[in-house]
């Protein structure tokens, strides 16, 4: 297979604001809301977009892309169906990976941590707060099993939408939220000629997390 491109020469030389110790927030959660703020502003498209890598018990690893619906000091939470792959490797391991990239800041945020499905009531008031098209969604779709074409997606979803019509759609048992704790933050700044800024913070106790400057 070839390209006219040639990937060996793309290259970005990032002129951007430094990121260091001195003025980052002590708080990793302090510094992760400064910055989605920033992307916020940044009118960049999926701000909330993360790739989430999880490893089944057999120890093989994938990844995926979904969104972030809600984060605070308790963790960052997205929304899936618990019979998927991924939550079946969340279950497997109790563990997760999440990674924001922003290309418009040359940014980019790495956490690690463990994963804890959140309370029922609050998967249930986020389902109804859906529009109605995304929660048929959830219903017709059985989430990473081979199904015979679209077309059977689609009769699905309209079969559901009359059997629901003028009805509050119940939310399924299957679906619902995981929260990732994070253990583990890194804060990757692009910058000139490849010298890029790297702070982890890894948590020493419940409260108290230490930084340090990684090497590019």
């Amino acid at each position: 297979m070839s390209t006219d491109i040639d990937i060996n020469k793309l290259r970005n030389n990032y002129q951007t604001v430094m990121l260091n110790k001195q003025i980052a927030k002590k708080n990793p959660f302090a510094q992760f809301q400064l910055w989605f703020d920033e992307v916020l502003a940044s009118e960049l498209s999926e701000p909330n977009a993360m790739n989430l890598a999880t490893v089944s018990k057999e120890g093989e690893v994938s990844s995926r892309m979904v969104l972030l619906k809600t984060f605070d000091e308790t963790g960052f939470v997205f929304f899936t169906n618990y019979n998927s792959s991924k939550a079946q490797d969340i279950q497997s391991t109790k563990n997760a990976a999440i990674n924001f990239w922003w290309d418009m800041l040359y940014r980019q945020v790495r956490i690690d941590g463990r994963v804890e499905k959140i309370p029922r009531e609050d998967s249930v008031e986020y389902f109804h707060s859906r529009p109605v098209g995304s929660q048929i969604g959830a219903i017709a779709s059985q989430q990473s099993r081979v199904i015979k074409n679209y077309t059977a997606l689609e009769k699905e979803y309209q079969r559901l939408e009359q059997y629901y019509k003028n009805q509050e759609i119940p939310c399924p048992e299957h679906w619902g939220g995981y929260r990732v704790i994070p253990k583990l933050f890194e804060f990757w700044q692009g910058r000139p000629n490849r010298l890029h800024d790297r702070l982890r913070y890894t948590q020493t106790s419940t409260e108290a997390w230490s930084i340090e400057r990684l090497s590019p």
